[in-house]
């Protein structure tokens, strides 16, 4: 394993952690790309792990810092860097043969979804990587849906608050749809390195599982017995909504509206929210959950 060296952007967040923790346990050597400044400051030292602090703007600063290594994993926030195209460009320049790109969420490859803002940036993405490897058969890519981020959304209550026993019911509240934990994400990364060939240039598919919201608010009754507060909303209103702080240029809050737009997006079952029917667990390594697996997450939140 440790022939194959990687290189993390976004090691921080909330799904670089995890995925830098994994790369750790399989013993991948591992360099960070941290902003000039940054909070890389905050990762624990370890031995396989060098931390590179450069300008994600720029392809010169970034190159150097790619030299030898074979996978780059962008966990960047887009909102918050713009575009991956530096990242993407200095990759191909330092000889990297697997870039797996910010993706980590909806179907994009569902014609309905790549027209949602949150979404949009994505494709952009996936169509500059294909041209890249058109011209650099060398390089390739791998992009990860894993629906929503399962245990996360639920920490933060935007499934449901399991803490307050209150939720807000998307259509009606039994839409499955398809949610990762974020260690079963960082799994589905190792999965992609190990099986490069199989993983070439597509988008796969993973999930945890398939749930539905009123499910999961079951698993809670059953624990504790409380009565829930829920309001139900349509999604329809949420894109509206998101599309409405957009609007507001620059006074927008862009992370709630793309919030309102994931939202919309993971709920909508033509917009492919359930994965069920073609998931790449099986070859990446990623078990699906148990109903007793998944009573025992929602048991530990509440």
């Amino acid at each position: 394993m440790g022939s194959i060296r990687i290189a993390l952007a976004g090691a921080t967040g909330n799904l670089g952690l995890p995925i830098l923790e994994a790369l750790h346990n399989a013993n991948y050597p591992v360099t960070v790309l941290s902003r000039i400044g940054g909070n890389s400051s905050k990762l624990k030292p370890h031995p396989n792990l060098v931390i590179k602090e450069v300008d994600f703007s720029s392809v010169e600063s970034l190159t150097p810092a790619l030299q030898g290594v074979d996978v780059v994993i962008s966990c960047l926030a887009t909102i918050a860097i713009g575009s991956q195209n530096p990242l993407i460009d200095a990759s191909v320049d330092a000889g990297v043969k697997r870039f797996i790109p910010a993706e980590f969420g909806m179907d994009s490859q569902n014609p309905l979804s790549v027209q949602l803002p949150v979404c949009a940036p994505k494709a952009a993405t996936q169509k500059y990587l294909l041209e890249k490897w058109a011209s650099h058969p060398a390089f390739t890519f791998t992009g990860i849906a894993n629906g929503l981020f399962l245990d996360w959304c639920l920490e933060e209550g935007i499934i449901l608050d399991l803490a307050h026993h209150t939720a807000t019911l998307y259509d009606g509240g039994d839409v499955p749809f398809s949610a990762t934990t974020l260690a079963d994400i960082a799994k589905g990364v190792l999965g992609v390195i190990e099986h490069q060939g199989e993983t070439a240039n597509r988008i796969v598919y993973i999930h945890s599982a398939a749930v539905t919201q009123n499910q999961l608010i079951q698993y809670a009754q059953d624990k504790d017995g409380k009565t829930w507060q829920t309001v139900l909303k349509p999604t329809d209103e949420v894109r509206q909504e998101s599309l409405a702080e957009l609007a507001k240029g620059a006074q927008a809050d862009l992370h709630a509206a793309m919030v309102g737009f994931s939202i919309f997006g993971c709920w909508r079952p033509e917009y492919g929210c359930d994965f069920s029917a073609h998931l790449d667990n099986e070859l990446l390594g990623v078990k699906q959950w148990s109903e007793a697996e998944l009573r025992a997450l929602v048991e530990s939140l509440l």
